[in-house]
């Protein structure tokens, strides 16, 4: 017993050494910048120079700062568009992946292939797609007699988002289903012998059993979808850089400008921070009506 005694300590002592490098990594890049931003916040910090300390000075001007809140907005509307079309995309790619057919190990190769590709490539890869002089989508439209004339998928609001949308679509499709294939197959084979036994068809197996045992998967694929779509910026910076008549400028492009184009780092800190508290709102929001009975 007392040899049990002493042992505790030394396996606790144990568990700490284990968890020290994550929570050394944690605490460099993510805590102390965390905190560094927030600090930053309340300062006028230019890029050159000594910061002053300036209170909510910066919090009160992106109240009355509206290309933040068009930014803002914008985002909105791009997560709404996005997010329920890579998950119904990849849902569907999902059902079709789980099944042990031949070649299924090639199809969720080919269908996770785009994420591996940085955000940035893909994004100058499209744009040459979408080009109206040498890109394919207008050319193969013209073969097949629907336009007269070449598209400029970029230079019109609703058509640069629908194109960005599109080219999101095929890039990160693949990952959201292999988030859903894991929770499909974390679900007992049992219940849909049983189910087919009592003479239930594919479609009142997935609405019955596949979409009420995955509430958990569902719940972490659609929080970092939003996570993501809240946070783009690559896309929208190399395909249409803001554009035209910076109606594409979402949230995270507008704080790099602030930050790096005009050098207020202490307003683009002011504004991460916003942005931190409104993802961290919607994340708790999801969770909570995804959550599992259980939970």
């Amino acid at each position: 017993m007392t040899a049990l005694i002493r042992r505790v300590p030394a396996r606790q002592l144990a568990g700490y050494w284990f968890i020290l490098p994550c929570l050394t990594v944690t605490t460099l890049f993510f805590i102390v910048p965390l905190f560094m931003t927030i600090w930053m916040s309340f300062n006028q910090w230019p890029l050159l120079g000594h910061p002053t300390f300036s209170g909510f000075s910066n919090y009160v001007d992106l109240l009355q700062d509206s290309s933040f809140w068009a930014s803002l907005w914008f985002t909105v509307k791009y997560t709404l568009v996005v997010t329920p079309a890579i998950f119904i995309l990849a849902f569907a790619l999902a059902l079709l992946v789980h099944r042990s057919v031949g070649f299924v190990g090639f199809f969720r190769t080919a269908y996770f292939l785009p994420v591996v590709i940085g955000m940035t490539a893909a994004s100058l890869l499209w744009t040459w797609m979408f080009n109206d002089q040498v890109g394919i989508f207008s050319a193969i439209l013209m073969d097949l007699h629907l336009i007269d004339e070449p598209v400029q998928w970029l230079a019109e609001t609703n058509s640069a988002l629908g194109s960005i949308v599109v080219m999101v679509l095929w890039k990160a499709a693949g990952f959201t289903m292999v988030i859903l294939l894991v929770g499909m197959q974390a679900i007992p084979e049992d219940l849909y012998e049983a189910a087919r036994l009592d003479g239930a068809g594919r479609v009142q197996q997935i609405r019955y059993i596949t979409i009420p045992m995955m509430r958990r998967t569902f719940a972490l694929a659609l929080v970092m979808s939003v996570i993501g779509s809240f946070l783009a910026f690559e896309q929208f910076y190399v395909m249409t850089r803001g554009g035209p008549f910076n109606s594409t400028i979402t949230v995270v492009h507008w704080i790099y400008r602030a930050s790096f184009t005009y050098f207020k780092l202490g307003y683009g800190a002011a504004m991460s921070v916003v942005l931190l508290l409104i993802l961290l709102a919607l994340s708790v929001l999801q969770l909570y009506l995804l959550r599992d009975d259980n939970d």
